[in-house]
């Protein structure tokens, strides 16, 4: 784990010096320009590992702003870097001439307005929630036709707030779902501003039972103080345990952060009924199609959240989002409903799903 700090931190370090090399050419008008501008980054680079740091021990209002300002940074980095690179690789092919880079008002204005726009168009693409349909047919009988909502990684708490929260809850409720199934990371990194801003409160609204299992998030903000908030928001957890629900058998199994977890099947052994599977991380997805499962609903993956992380995470999944199907196993793993970090999505969406489950006839 060290190891993988030092390597990560480096990396970052390496492409952050490569950015304010490029901004120091870029800005014209000498060094007191070029020094605000680069000076400008890296306190916004800062804000970042500030907030990481001092979060929890500042005011809540304070602390939204700083994680606002500072995970944003994260974006901006990322298609800088992007953005320099293309320039470079154009200079050397000779598409682009060399005074682009350096000492240049429109190579500057361009950069940062390519940048701003692309920022500003993923913030629209993230406020946008995605409505997926799928209807499933099984031979085991149903007490009814049902309709459940699905949704992963809400990552409420600085970012996404009470607010926010409601308004998912409307677009919840307006389906008319018999059950809600949550896949993990409801919490983003602290249940702070999540238990003094009383959003246990929007969850009893849903107008259908909640069930839900850990994610790694959990984990990261507390495991039993998760627990006890969901108790508060009438949300059931299922952690190794499974529930019945009008013909439906729904397994939550434990997050693989946790020490020990109980296989997919054990938890599967002697159900008659659907079953569904609740797993947060969609890793060995075999592990269901051998247990005989149904349906495995999964998030985790945010499909990375922005282009071109999205294909990092489709090479090391199976299926990193969307639909899979293994045997007579079916698969969805969601994008997520919420977000870590900064709210932009570059080429992945934010989702949730309407899983209807009818009986053949």
């Amino acid at each position: 784990m060290r190891i993988t700090l030092i390597t990560i931190l480096t990396t970052v370090i390496a492409l952050a010096a490569y950015v304010c090399w490029h901004l120091w050419r870029i800005t014209p008008a000498g060094w007191p320009a070029r020094l605000t501008v680069v000076g400008l980054f890296l306190l916004w680079m800062a804000s970042t590992f500030v907030g990481f740091a001092v979060t929890e021990r500042i005011p809540v209002k304070a602390g939204i702003v700083l994680y606002e300002v500072g995970n944003t940074w994260l974006i901006a980095f990322l298609y800088l870097f992007i953005v320099f690179l293309l320039a470079d690789i154009a200079t050397l092919c000779r598409l682009l001439p060399k005074s682009f880079t350096s000492n240049s008002l429109t190579g500057l204005l361009s950069v940062v307005g390519i940048v701003a726009l692309v920022m500003v168009l993923g913030a629209v693409n993230y406020h946008h929630k995605h409505r997926e349909e799928l209807t499933v047919t099984t031979d085991k009988p149903l007490e009814k036709p049902l309709t459940i909502v699905m949704a992963s990684d809400l990552h409420i708490g600085y970012h996404n707030r009470k607010a926010e929260l409601e308004r998912w809850v409307t677009l919840i409720n307006d389906e008319h779902p018999d059950l809600v199934l949550i896949g993990g990371d409801i919490i983003d990194r602290s249940l702070r501003p999540v238990t003094e801003g009383h959003y246990s409160e929007a969850f009893r609204h849903i107008q259908a039972p909640v069930w839900t299992i850990l994610g790694n998030h959990e984990y990261f903000s507390h495991v039993d103080e998760a627990e006890r908030f969901f108790r508060d928001a009438g949300i059931l957890l299922l952690k190794d345990s499974v529930a019945h629900f009008k013909g439906v058998d729904v397994i939550g199994r434990n997050d693989r952060m946790a020490r020990s977890r109980a296989s997919v099947k054990d938890l599967a052994a002697g159900l008659t009924g659907f079953t569904i599977l609740l797993d947060h991380q969609p890793y060995h997805l075999e592990d269901a199609e051998q247990a005989g499962i149904d349906f495995q609903f999964s998030g985790h993956t945010h499909r990375g959240q922005v282009w071109p992380i999205s294909w990092i995470t489709d090479a090391v999944y199976e299926c990193s989002w969307g639909h899979h199907q293994r045997g007579n196993t079916r698969y969805y793993v969601s994008s997520g409903l919420g977000i870590w970090g900064p709210k932009i999505r570059v080429g992945t969406r934010s989702e949730y799903l309407v899983l209807h489950v009818n009986e053949k006839r």
